[in-house]
């Protein structure tokens, strides 16, 4: 099936993109495929904006502390009306060949398929900590997931990443879109309500971006203390996918193999990176015990909780 472009939309969420935004907007401008550009920038005081604008991309600019990870991006679903299919980017992922959002689209051509991922790979230059992750959650193989997978692949089954991923807007829709009340995981959230209405959840490894980090220890508490609050307050996902513990130690392992054989010096790093991130996930289990100042302190964005907090939810 081939996809008409005027039926797709692409939306970029940003906030001080910084240098790597030439990057971002010279491997743009290579795309065979090219949907209808709208980036979302909630009060950048770089040249992002202007860049943007330089480049042919729409613009809409938001206060800081109006940006929801899920909010925002069902708000760009409203300014892309006409779109049938939704593609959602990050300003630090890096489309790393002129085909890669071409083929993202392709998992569309089975009409079942309600959300594809695209495949991250370790950034030039990243580190050894970063590339693995990369490596690990996103393999060289396609893959197409239903809730029968679900025995089997536990929440893994519900995995995606709005980094770089596109959305059958009928799909989205018949899910209630994107949530607005979450810190931290909208697009497992409607993942996970997808494959439970129904829906097939794709990957495709040949839509490729340059997309990684080198978290330090306190960086990885922090975000895993947003992902424990997620799961604390959606409990449904962990009630019918399973809890995260035994991935968790399949990562570790891979984790210290991989780093063994090339850069064995950073194991203890790893190793401490681990520690952090189960003591940030267990404390936003519990976050419902801790008061908003220091909830304010430990998660990524302090906003997300000086705002207002989000209603608690427990229910599919």
């Amino acid at each position: 099936m081939a996809i008409n472009m005027d039926k797709v939309g692409l939306c970029v969420p940003t906030l001080n993109a910084g240098a790597a935004w030439t990057g971002w907007l010279a491997a743009w401008a290579t795309q065979l495929a090219k949907p209808r550009a709208l980036v979302i920038d909630s009060g950048s005081d770089d040249a992002t904006v202007d860049l943007a604008v330089a480049a042919g991309l729409r613009v809409c600019c938001i206060s800081r502390r109006s940006f929801n990870h899920g909010g925002t991006r069902q708000m760009a679903v409203g300014m892309l009306p006409d779109a049938e299919f939704i593609v959602f980017l990050t300003q630090d992922a890096v489309l790393a060949t002129p085909r890669s959002i071409a083929n993202l689209l392709l998992a569309f051509d089975d009409p079942a398929v309600g959300a594809v991922c695209g495949r991250q790979l370790p950034r030039p230059g990243g580190g050894a900590i970063g590339a693995h992750g990369r490596l690990f959650n996103y393999p060289a193989a396609d893959a197409v997931r239903t809730a029968a997978d679900i025995p089997t692949l536990g929440i893994k089954t519900a995995f995606l990443s709005n980094s770089f991923a596109a959305y059958r807007r009928s799909a989205l829709m018949s899910v209630g879109g994107f949530p607005g009340n979450v810190v931290f995981g909208e697009d497992m959230c409607v993942a996970a309500r997808m494959l439970l209405a129904g829906w097939k959840i794709a990957y495709c490894a040949d839509a490729q971006v340059y997309h990684s980090h080198d978290y330090s220890p306190v960086q990885e508490f922090r975000r895993y203390f947003d992902v424990g609050v997620m799961h604390a307050r959606e409990q449904w996902l962990l009630k019918r996918f399973g809890k995260p513990e035994g991935e968790g130690a399949r990562f570790v392992r891979s984790e210290t193999a991989y780093l063994w054989k090339h850069a064995p010096h950073l194991i203890p790093l790893a190793w401490l990176g681990t520690l952090c991130k189960l003591a940030g996930y267990r404390m936003g289990m519990a976050e419902v015990a801790l008061p908003l100042w220091l909830k304010i302190r430990l998660g990524i964005r302090p906003c997300n909780w000086k705002k207002h907090e989000y209603s608690r939810r427990a229910k599919a």
